[in-house]
This record gives structure tokens, sequence and C-alpha cells, in this order.
């Protein structure tokens, strides 16, 4: 849901996973405040499935670090590949709501132009979703960038103790952006810097870096009237973060939500990693890293300061939680994807060996882990379910990446590549 987001089964691999897993006493001031009991679900059963096999890369590199620099192949003709099931009437209602992006952005990938998609997102705007199949069949051809191959991993919309104002058992604030926090385009200074973004805050005449997450948990921002809410517990707080939005159960049993307003411009430091790496966590599971976090306060706190990235949030009124492009992402239809390999808003057709996320999703989010070619990312939505399949999700396999028919002639025509379909 944001920059900053990693897959859940990627943080398992790294002791870090199932962070929504509920964790059962708050720590705060004050009585651990109530809320509905919620047994915690284990990781969803993985549903055996056979990947199609990737297409051999046929076109030769392009110069630049994004899709066209990885190479492509001109994928399978899309009849008989994509099904006509929920999954897919999702994506096309997701994709209509993608098409105003799609039509304005600038694709870092260098696959698209704004033009390309008119057609498709005009047809989509009075498509039936009954038969959202023939829709991708008619307005879209497969291309694969790269090799195919992919890892797939899932994440999901948390929910934790919180409350509006400081109160007994919510002591842990959640702040909104400062704005003393700058981004700075280091394109706008050289032509190497393109695509290079850093963050800080001037002292004195001077571009610092922002303060660590050492820093604000010390204080540095209180007084400044930023807090927008206020958590029961700092380890919940922290994996909240992890996946840049979620839900705040409130005392009353009201819901407030919350999404990524920036980050502090730090680098993100996987914990579950260092604690395997002490020793700290055997055999690497999230309920063995909660239990240590929880019988070793003052130890634990040091070393989630470790990751010196924070995460600022801001409340959100409307549909959500929303993606990279400013949209509601959809459960079961939104995938997070890496914009130089992937058109932010375009389908991508998944064939993995877990059968769950087989199908059309559209690319509508970014993650901090979520980096290379036919690396993703899908969201499954909040609840216990989602937690379950998002918490265990690691596939592999291969991606297609669908876009608007024509658009891998005019790339031929542009670098002298074949056009033969496989």
């Amino acid at each position: 849901m944001n920059a900053y987001k990693v897959g859940l089964a990627l943080l398992l691999a790294l002791g870090v996973a199932g962070c929504g897993n509920v964790i059962p006493h708050p720590v705060g001031e004050g009585p651990p405040p109530s809320r509905p009991a919620t047994a915690s679900r284990p990781a969803a059963k993985p549903v055996p499935a056979s990947p199609r096999p990737a297409v051999p890369p046929a076109t030769p590199v392009v110069a630049g670090d994004n899709a066209l620099g990885s190479g492509l192949a001109l994928g399978p003709k899309l009849s008989g590949l994509v099904m006509q099931d929920d999954r897919t009437r999702s994506a096309l209602a997701a994709f209509r709501l993608s098409c105003p992006s799609l039509l304005r952005r600038t694709d870092q990938s260098g696959l698209t132009q704004g033009n390309d998609w008119q057609n498709a997102c005009n047809a989509a705007a009075s498509w039936p979703d009954s038969s959202a199949g023939a829709f991708f069949v008619r307005y879209f051809e497969a291309v694969q960038i790269g090799a195919g191959t992919s890892l797939v991993t899932g994440y999901y919309e948390p929910e934790i103790a919180g409350s509006r104002t400081r109160a007994s058992g919510y002591s842990v604030p959640i702040y909104r952006r400062p704005n003393d926090l700058i981004e700075v385009d280091l394109g706008l200074f050289s032509d190497d810097l393109k695509g290079k973004r850093i963050r800080g805050r001037v002292d004195n005449q001077r571009f610092v870096p922002y303060s660590d997450r050492a820093e604000i948990e010390g204080g540095v921002l209180a007084g400044r009237g930023l807090e927008i809410a206020w958590a029961a517990d700092p380890v919940e707080l922290f994996f909240l973060e992890i996946q840049g939005s979620g839900r705040l159960r409130l005392p009353g049993g009201d819901i407030m939500r919350i999404g990524y307003d920036g980050q502090n411009g730090r680098d993100y430091v996987g914990i579950g990693r260092l604690m395997r790496e002490r020793g700290l966590v055997p055999n690497g599971s999230m309920q063995e890293m909660v239990a240590w976090l929880r019988a070793n306060p003052v130890d634990g706190r040091a070393i989630m300061n470790e990751n010196k990235s924070y995460v600022f949030f801001r409340e959100l009124t409307g549909a959500g939680p929303l993606g990279a492009l400013g949209i509601p992402v959809t459960p079961q239809a939104s995938v997070a994807a890496d914009p130089r390999f992937t058109p932010l808003g375009a389908p991508v057709l998944l064939s993995l060996d877990r059968a769950e996320p087989n199908g059309v999703w559209i690319a509508q989010d970014t993650g901090g882990a979520i980096k290379g070619a036919n690396r993703f990312d899908t969201f499954w939505g909040a609840g216990e379910q989602a937690r379950a399949i998002a918490g265990g999700m690691a596939a592999r396999g291969t991606a297609l990446v669908l876009l608007p028919i024509g658009t891998y002639a005019r790339l031929a025509s542009e670098h002298g590549w074949t056009t033969a379909q496989p």
C-alpha cells in the first residue's frame, strides 16, 4: 500500500512474517485495553498447482534499468489462459479505477504511452462484468519481461488496538508526516541521478538526514501536535508500519483506518534476520519473535531501533486502503509491482505453483521489497482469512504483463525486434 510494504512471506523467511497474528497482551500505560478475542489462525495450507513454463526471451536487451533493459518476449495468446471467475471480474473493476492514471502517467517501464490504453479504457467503462475474461482477451496481448520467472508474496490490511486520544493503555504515538520532512528529486540536479530521491531536513542551511527510529521513539517529535492516534502496543505498531496501512480498533469498537503518509528516508532493516543470526529466535517464527520482544522489552526496543526506517500515517476517511496510484486497492485483485518493470495500472497474469493467486491481477501498488522484474505482492484484504493466506504466501512460477494489443508491434518497430507469436 506504499513504498515501504514488504511481502509477508518474504518476511517469514527472515523470521518476521505472520505480523498480523493477534498479540495477546498489549504493552503500554495502564491495563491492556479490552477488545474482541480473535483466534490466531496459522498460515493457510497451500493448494498446489503447475505453473505455465516461461517463454524463451526473444529481444535484445536495451540499455536501462527497466523492462526494456531486461529483454522482452511476446507471450502466448490469452484465449484459454484467462479464466472467467471472481478474480477476473474483480480485476476488471480494478482496471477501470486505474484508467485515469494509465492515461496520464509516465510509464517508468518504457513499455507504454498514455494513448496506448485509450481503447481498452473506453471499452472497460461499459464492459459487463459477467464477461470480464473476454474483455482481457479482446483488448490485451501478453508480454514476458526478462526470463518471466516470478516470486509472489502476499500482504493484507492488519488491525491493531488504538485510540484517537492518549488514554490508559494507549501510549504509543502514531505520527502524521512532519512538515520539515523534505523529499529531494536528485534527477533535477544531475542526469546521472534520474529516478533517485532522498529525504531529510534542513538544519542551519544544510540538508541532513531526518531523525531515525530511535530518535523518534525517544520523543524528538513529541509536543508538535503530529499525533493522529495512539496505539496500545509498540510491537503491533512496528509490524503495521511494515504493511504501510491498517486499521485501529478503537475502545468503543469503531474502526479508524490509517494509511502511509511518508517515510523518514532511512534504510529499512529486517529485524527478523538480526534476531535469527543472534540466536534469539532459533526457529525464526513470528510467535518466537513476539514472545522474545515481550519478554525482553528493553533489548527488544533496541533491536527494533536497528531498523532506522520510520513510517508516518494519515487517517483514511474514504474507501481504502490506498495503493501507489492513490486509489483503493481491491482484495484479491490488486498487486504490488516494481513500476520500472510493470506499468502501474496494467493487468498481470500469474501462473504459479500455488493455485490461490493464479489469474489476472492489476498492478496498483508498490513496495519497498517488491523490486525487479516479475516480483509481485498480492493483496488479500482484511480479516482472518486474508491474514492466513497472505502470511504464508510464497509462490513461484511465471508472470505475463498484459499490454494493449499492438504495443509489442510498436516496440518491435522502434527497436527492430521480431513480432512472431509463440
